[in-house]
C-alpha cells in the first residue's frame, strides 16, 4: 500500500517538484495550497504524513499545525515542517507545536525521503 502524503504549499512549482519526487518513491501525493484546504484535505484524505510549509496565505503554517494536533482524528498524523524561514526562530517552535520533523528549504530530495520514511517507521 502506498503512503498518502499531503503536501501543503502555496507555490505550484514547489508542489510539482515535490509531487514528482514523491511519486518516484512510490508515495501518493495530495496537494493543498493554503491553510483552509489543508484542513479539509487532511479530513477527507487522512494522509499518512503531512509536509507543511509555514508561509501560507490565509493563515500561517503554525495555525494549520495547531489545528491538526488539536483534532483528535488527525492529531496522530506526523507533520514534517518544510520552510524557507529562519531555522533558529522556527525549528524549536515547530517541534513544540507537535511537528515530527523540521527541514529547511531548499530541501534535498534524499533528505526529505529519508525523513518521510523515518516518521512513517516511528508511527507504526
Amino acid at each position: 500500500m502506498e503512503a498518502k502524503i499531503l503536501v501543503v504549499d502555496d507555490h505550484l512549482e514547489t508542489w510539482q517538484i515535490l509531487s514528482a519526487m514523491l511519486r518516484s518513491q512510490g508515495f501518493h501525493p495530495v496537494w493543498a495550497a493554503d491553510g483552509l484546504n489543508a484542513m479539509s484535505e487532511a479530513r477527507k484524505q487522512h494522509p499518512h504524513v503531512v509536509i507543511l510549509d509555514l508561509g501560507l496565505p490565509g493563515g500561517d503554517g503554525f495555525i494549520v499545525l495547531e489545528r491538526l494536533k488539536a483534532n483528535r482524528l488527525l492529531s496522530n498524523i506526523p507533520v514534517i515542517v518544510v520552510t524557507a524561514l529562519d531555522a533558529k526562530t522556527t525549528e524549536a517552535r515547530a517541534l513544540e507545536h507537535g511537528a515530527a520533523a523540521f527541514l529547511q528549504k531548499p530541501v534535498k530530495p534524499d533528505e526529505l525521503i529519508a525523513t518521510i520514511h523515518g516518521v512513517l517507521k516511528k508511527k507504526t
